[in-house]
């Protein structure tokens, strides 16, 4: 491979259904994810050794050895790289950061048939484009009819682990996503305000602040957790408003996470090809 730079963008789960376990007792999830122009970042050149960097905001604790995601994707690839990853999303946020920057890694070296061995979230996060998730990670669809979004992401700086909020889930069979929308045009948010988040109510009950960080997203047109948490999102009628609403809330909370985003489309991504 040559020097590449790869962007590793924010995973958000606009729906999240625990619809069972497979006999390994893995969750069987059913989940539209999109993927912002929020993202970390990944310098990444061929090495004779191993070497990791982490700079960026959230580079505090993130490890620089076999522990990181990236670092073993690259083992796992069986080749030596030369990272730097500067980290502008938090970790253990439910937004995926981990997962990304490790199928970053992937792409870079074109070994996209090594990501479910790093973890059910990498597979999904080797396209930014909208994609449903099913099974255990494994399936994964492109939703082209999914809509641009003026979003806002919040996270209160609380770690939540997803093993440990999948433990706290106590109904593990539930109804998977209903039919979604064929076109751009039909009306999303009715279809999303009909979907979940099963682990919301779970991951509440372990960091109840994220009922106060939906509490601050209450003017948004629809407001969530994403993922495992604590990370929520809220839908705003257009960018003007998500920044509004994110400078608002930073002014608020001046310790948290805040940024007015947008979902990266199809049609962003092949531009970028």
């Amino acid at each position: 491979m040559t020097t590449a730079t790869e962007r590793a963008p924010a995973k958000v789960n606009l729906a999240l259904h625990i619809v069972g376990q497979d006999p390994n007792d893995y969750h069987l999830l059913d989940s539209l994810v999109v993927f912002t122009d929020t993202c970390d970042v990944l310098s990444i050149a061929p090495s004779d050794t191993m070497a990791l960097r982490v700079d960026g905001p959230f580079a505090a604790g993130v490890p620089i050895d076999h522990r990181n995601l990236v670092w073993r994707a690259a083992e796992l690839a069986g080749v030596a790289l030369d990272i730097t990853l500067t980290k502008n999303l938090p970790h253990g946020a439910g937004v995926g950061g981990g997962s990304s920057d490790a199928a970053a890694i992937l792409r870079a070296v074109d070994r996209p048939d090594l990501a479910l061995d790093l973890g059910a979230d990498v597979p999904v996060c080797l396209s930014a484009a909208p994609q449903r998730m099913q099974g255990i990670g494994e399936r994964i669809a492109p939703v082209p009819a999914c809509p641009s979004l003026s979003l806002v992401l919040v996270n209160p700086g609380v770690h939540l682990g997803t093993v440990e909020v999948f433990k706290a889930l106590t109904n593990k069979t539930n109804p998977g996503l209903s039919d979604i929308p064929g076109q751009a045009d039909a009306d999303w948010l009715e279809w999303l305000a009909g979907q979940r988040n099963d682990l919301e109510a779970p991951a509440m009950q372990l960091a109840p602040v994220i009922g106060d960080v939906l509490d601050t997203l209450a003017d948004a047109q629809l407001a969530r957790m994403s993922g495992s948490g604590a990370t929520c999102f809220g839908i705003y009628e257009d960018k003007a408003s998500a920044q509004v609403a994110a400078e608002r809330i930073l002014r608020e909370h001046p310790d948290w996470w805040v940024v007015a985003c947008q979902p990266i489309g199809a049609d962003d991504q092949a531009a970028e090809a």
